[in-house]
């Protein structure tokens, strides 16, 4: 398996934001967002076999991992390292793009939505929104009220807020304060979410 880094630290966003977690980052990614923050995942990191990667987290006391990319789907051998991840609360952060399906019942699944600032809405798998259930996430990266109108839709045309939870994330340096505006005004029971570690270590730091 091709990773880019193993660390421990607390989660940035999502329900979990603040908690301590063990990250594995894998290599490799089948989308160019415009704003993404994890460039240096596209390629690049070292071989590792499950065996050794579980050596690694072993290191540290902590029994809640978050398996995150690049888009960590595109590992061929992450349903066998999932199977060997019994003992640990495990979540998957996954772009959108791809299946969930083989993974859903092997970890909470952290589903981003991309909207039309990414560049990348078009490739969206929404089959993928009726596998959802109330231990899963689906976030919602925007940028500006286009970006909210989409998401809207999509939580409405697929009920999302009686199946799982629904995180708003803004893109870093976008217009919080309008942004919260614009969802208080549509009335959707929606969790406006910010990147915690961004603001503890700031936006280039690694390993955080």
């Amino acid at each position: 398996m091709k990773v880019q880094e193993i660390f421990y630290s607390i989660q940035g966003e999502g329900l979990h934001q603040g908690l301590p977690t063990i990250f594995i980052r894998f290599v490799g990614c089948n989308l160019r967002c415009t704003y993404c923050d994890t460039r240096y995942a596209y390629e690049g990191g070292k071989e590792k076999d499950i065996e050794s990667i579980i050596k690694e987290i072993e290191k540290f006391n902590c029994k809640r991992i978050c398996i995150t990319g690049g888009e960590p789907l595109l590992q061929k051998d992450l349903l066998e390292l999932l199977n060997k991840l019994g003992s640990y609360e495990v979540s998957i952060e996954t772009n959108g793009s791809l299946d969930i399906n083989k993974y859903k019942n092997q970890a909470i699944i952290s589903l981003d939505i991309k909207c039309p600032s990414s560049g990348c809405s078009d490739k969206m798998y929404f089959k993928n929104l009726l596998m959802l259930n109330k231990k899963d996430q689906v976030k919602f990266i925007v940028e500006n009220q286009k970006d909210l109108e989409f998401a809207f839709g999509i939580i409405k045309k697929y009920n999302l807020l009686a199946k799982t939870h629904v995180i708003i994330n803004p893109v870093w340096g976008a217009e919080y304060s309008k942004l919260v505006s614009q969802i208080l005004e549509s009335n959707l029971d929606v969790r406006f979410g910010m990147q915690l570690h961004k603001f503890i270590w700031g936006i280039e730091k690694r390993g955080v």
